[in-house]
């Protein structure tokens, strides 16, 4: 069994699918918009516009899978209740992978500093509202 996060940013995907690959060196595995479809969506699940949205993708980050889509473009995203950890491969990795994430308008909640169970360990919120802890092991 395995759990991969799925993101739904209203709206924001593909800008998002562009900072992720720059800031923390993702690999877009795949995207589809509504319109490559097989199967035709029915229009009133699409939001106006809603043809060239991404219906499905996914993206790796070093091991990790993690899925996204522009859902049906409702409002702004929320992501107020969990984050996602990151496991960097050390000190120099960590500073870069946070200063990604907190560039472009992202958030910086707890800087990189030495705690108990890390070495090096921050909290940031991206540009898109989504929680990261940073940590070395």
């Amino acid at each position: 069994m395995k759990v991969e996060p799925y993101l739904f940013l209203e709206g924001r995907t593909e800008e998002a699918l562009a900072f992720y690959t720059r800031a923390l060196g993702a690999k877009v595995d795949m995207c589809m918009r509504y319109s490559d479809s097989p199967n035709p969506v029915p229009q009133q699940m699409l939001p106006p516009g809603g043809a060239s949205k991404i219906m499905h993708s996914s993206f790796i980050v070093g091991e990790t899978r993690i899925n996204a889509s522009d859902g049906h473009v409702e409002g702004e995203a929320s992501f107020a209740s969990f984050s996602l950890a990151i496991t960097a491969d050390g000190e120099a990795d960590a500073r870069r992978l946070f200063d990604g994430l907190a560039s472009e308008g992202g958030e910086v909640r707890s800087p990189l500093q030495k705690t108990f169970f890390s070495p090096c360990f921050g909290m940031v919120r991206d540009r898109f509202g989504i929680g990261w802890m940073v940590l070395v092991r």
